[in-house]
């Protein structure tokens, strides 16, 4: 089932006219997927599913209660209200708990596109097809996954706010190995148009990396300069954006804390280079019109105070190096009595000029990574993580990538990471943010892997 903003308006309506709590939010999510899956040289798998997700959260008293189905039918929804009332009779008070929101002016922000919306299991095949026919010609043996990805949402609410998206994505990606099994190498995009894929180029980029990667000599682990391409960089800033909390750092629980107390807003925390956004309205990376999630109560994360269901909009949280902005949700803003600052899901990192390939050239030494696996937190206030590479690591020397080097695992913190750099590459999408490739000094790798 797929809705338009008249159609969703009207079940919402529908939904909310069987409520009897002080307050009532309803939150619409449709998905429509399709994919394309392929190893050992031919196609695997091809399919499609649709579904559906209605929750329905009931608030009053500083008590909320929500259920989420996946049916339409008039006794269902109106069985669904009265549950989610029954629950919120029984839940506790929320010390948290904020009003809801009322109307908002949700800003416009394209995230369609009609080829992709139209993409088949023919159209899918053509990316495909370029993946195992470039294996073919190398000898090398090849798995990936070319997926559509459409969705329509909506959230509403008894003090009559209305919101409603629709936003189509298309990701395509191919892993390729040596037939001894030594060297791999990845590839892949991600966009809301499906002609912006270059299936061509990327699937000969990881069958480049697939050669070259294999037979890799022994290194020992230490602290290298690092080339990361831009998804190694996404890999790592993912962590970076979860912690721009406002309350962590007020509370002393965050890198962006103060010691004694206080947050480091305005202090230069790394250097002129870098520069960091959360941006919907970014072509790449498009976000959604409101902020967070649709499920749980979609204006209050659990009880009352997320920040999601705010209009979204652009925040700069790191300026040439300073500390803007951290997030902020309803609940924190009251209690400290500041505006809210939605964090609206994206991240997009400014950039420099040229290609990784320049960041090789201007290296006297170090390691070029592929991407990053398997990462966990360490130390929340040091930003701490470790991981894994995979997919191909190289040894750089006088500006020349010399000779593939074994996997490593890392413990290292993207904030030191970000105040080492040396250089940056243009920024591209990665699927989910907008990065450069980075070099940077003093990457610490802890300890050698057997992974490929």
């Amino acid at each position: 089932m797929t809705w338009t903003a008249d159609e969703a308006k009207a079940l919402s309506a529908s939904i909310l006219s069987y409520a009897k709590a002080e307050e009532c939010d309803v939150s619409l999510a449709s998905t429509r997927s399709a994919n394309t899956r392929f190893a050992s040289g031919e196609v695997t798998t091809s399919g499609s599913t649709r579904d559906i997700a209605i929750t329905i959260t009931s608030r009053g008293g500083g008590r909320s209660g929500s259920v989420t189905l996946n049916e339409t039918d008039p006794e269902a929804l109106r069985q669904g209200v009265a549950r989610s009332e029954e629950l919120m009779a029984l839940a506790p008070v929320d010390p948290e708990f904020v009003p809801g929101l009322g109307p908002q002016q949700y800003p416009a922000v394209d995230a369609w596109n009609d080829a992709t919306a139209g993409a088949g299991a023919a159209e899918r095949l053509g990316a495909v097809r370029e993946a195992l026919e470039t294996a073919r010609a190398k000898q090398l043996d090849t798995s990936g996954f070319c997926e559509t990805i459409l969705t329509w949402s909506a959230i509403a609410s008894r003090k009559e706010l209305f919101g409603y998206h629709r936003a189509s994505d298309v990701t395509f990606s191919t892993t390729m190995r040596t037939a001894d099994g030594t060297g791999s190498g990845w590839a892949g995009m991600g966009s809301p148009r499906l002609t912006d894929i270059r299936a061509k180029e990327i699937s000969a980029k990881a069958a480049r990396k697939a050669a070259s990667s294999a037979k890799p000599a022994d290194l020992e682990p230490g602290r290298y300069t690092v080339i990361l391409e831009p998804r190694a960089l996404a890999d790592l800033l993912g962590n970076l954006g979860f912690s721009l909390s406002m309350r962590a750092a007020d509370e002393g629980r965050s890198y962006f804390s103060k010691q004694g107390g206080g947050t480091r807003v305005g202090e230069k925390i790394f250097g002129d280079a870098i520069t960091l956004a959360s941006d919907p309205f970014d072509a790449r990376v498009p976000g959604r019109p409101w902020a967070g999630g649709g499920g749980g109560g979609f204006g209050f994360g659990g009880g009352g105070g997320g920040f999601t269901g705010l209009p979204a909009r652009r925040v700069v949280w790191i300026d040439k190096g300073v500390l803007r902005n951290l997030s902020m949700d309803r609940y924190w803003a009251s209690r400290t009595e500041r505006e809210p600052v939605p964090y609206s899901g994206n991240l997009v990192m400014e950039g420099g000029s040229g290609s990784v390939d320049d960041l090789i050239k201007g290296t006297e030494r170090g390691l070029l990574v592929t991407r990053f696996w398997y990462i966990r937190v360490v130390n929340p206030q040091s930003l701490q993580v470790t991981g894994l590479t995979r997919d191909g690591v190289w040894l750089v020397e006088n500006g020349k990538v010399s000779r593939p080097v074994n996997n490593f695992r890392f413990n290292e913190s993207p904030a030191r990471l970000l105040q080492n750099v040396e250089a940056l590459s243009a920024a591209v999408s990665t699927g989910t943010m907008v990065v450069p490739g980075i070099r940077a000094r003093d990457f610490n790798f802890s300890s050698k892997s057997d992974a490929v």
